[in-house]
């Protein structure tokens, strides 16, 4: 297992420099850079612009030398833990991110325990009660939840939210609020006004989660081991809990590589219909401005943690399943 999990490490740093060259390829391929977007917006606002304060810029954060050194310049800032300064925010990108990374990880990690809590009760029954009228009703439901789109139903439940119960969702705390240390006032107002995008974040995941399970669920207590148990006389809840439902998780185990950047790039187009103020909307603007360092360095954390979560679900599957092996086994 240590040998295993040395191995996958090393082999990380090789993945994530080539997806470092991606990304700032990629960035870089556009024409054009920021401050001539900059420039574009100013224009069109009918304002003027001193090409001598644009050169003096491109000239002080580089933009002036060759991809190559740029791009190296760029890597060696971010293992000294320097993740370059954000263009439009004027700030560094450490500092950007920061104030938005805190709510986004409380939503997202709200969200993915609202959508464990309903999926798991809704999957089991639906598997062991199948083609009943509840099995009927709940796949309806879950079939409903994938169809709607996530913007639609956040614009739905935004207007339900304030003519109902008076609560404006334009952000995630009242204004009072923000940039305030943590209270209890404040809390009450997080509380608030995150039921509505965590129900709206979590209905695609909560819905397709469901119907992941009931299939799993549904193939393993087919299988001749559980047909033998229940022969056996063995209690039909320990039946299921023993191997059937533990099978059947290899799915969800499997989802870790996707959730770990999921809890930090939240869901982007209803943060943005919601105005929360999370890192969603943050990344889709520093790429429409060719923020290059703040788009850049955000897709490279969401890059690592995808590497990582890779790497935690392989090893925990290996733990769940007996029936897989991290490495193949010597040949007699």
């Amino acid at each position: 297992m240590l040998r295993y999990i040395v191995y996958r490490l090393l082999a990380a740093i090789p993945t994530l420099f080539l997806i470092s060259a991606l990304v700032f390829l990629i960035i870089e391929l556009p024409p054009g850079d920021y401050f001539e977007t900059y420039v574009a917006e100013l224009q069109a606002q009918g304002e003027t612009v001193d090409p001598k304060k644009i050169e003096y810029l491109k000239e002080q954060y580089g933009f002036d030398k060759p991809l190559l050194e740029r791009y190296l310049t760029w890597v060696g800032g971010m293992l000294q833990g320097d993740f370059g300064y954000s263009f439009e925010y004027e700030l560094p990108v450490s500092d950007v991110v920061g104030n938005r990374l805190y709510l986004t990880i409380v939503v997202s990690m709200v969200t993915i325990i609202f959508t464990w809590l309903i999926a798991f009760p809704i999957g089991i029954y639906s598997a062991t009660h199948q083609y009943s009228w509840g099995d009927y009703g709940l796949t309806f439901i879950g079939l409903l939840g994938l169809a709607t789109p996530n913007f639609l139903l956040a614009l739905i439940l935004l207007y339900l939210a304030n003519v109902w119960f008076g609560t404006s969702i334009g952000h995630l705390m009242d204004a009072r609020f923000i940039d305030q240390p943590m209270s209890w006032p404040k809390f009450r107002s997080m509380a608030e006004h995150m039921v509505i995008p965590v129900i709206v974040i979590g209905t695609a995941g909560t819905a397709g989660m469901i119907r992941r399970l009931r299939a799993n669920l549904l193939d393993e207590l087919q299988k001749q081991y559980v047909v033998t148990a229940r022969a056996k006389g063995v209690p039909p809840l320990r039946a299921l809990l023993k191997y059937p439902l533990r099978m059947s998780l290899n799915f969800f185990i499997a989802d870790i590589g996707s959730i770990l950047p999921a809890v930090i790039s939240g869901a982007e187009v209803v943060a943005i219909v919601l105005s929360l103020e999370t890192t969603g909307p943050l990344l889709i603007r520093a790429l429409q401005s060719q923020d290059m360092y703040l788009a850049g360095s955000f897709l490279m954390f969401l890059a690592t943690l995808t590497v990582i979560g890779v790497l935690i679900s392989d090893i925990a599957l290996a733990v769940l399943d007996p029936r897989i092996r991290l490495q193949e086994g010597r040949r007699r």
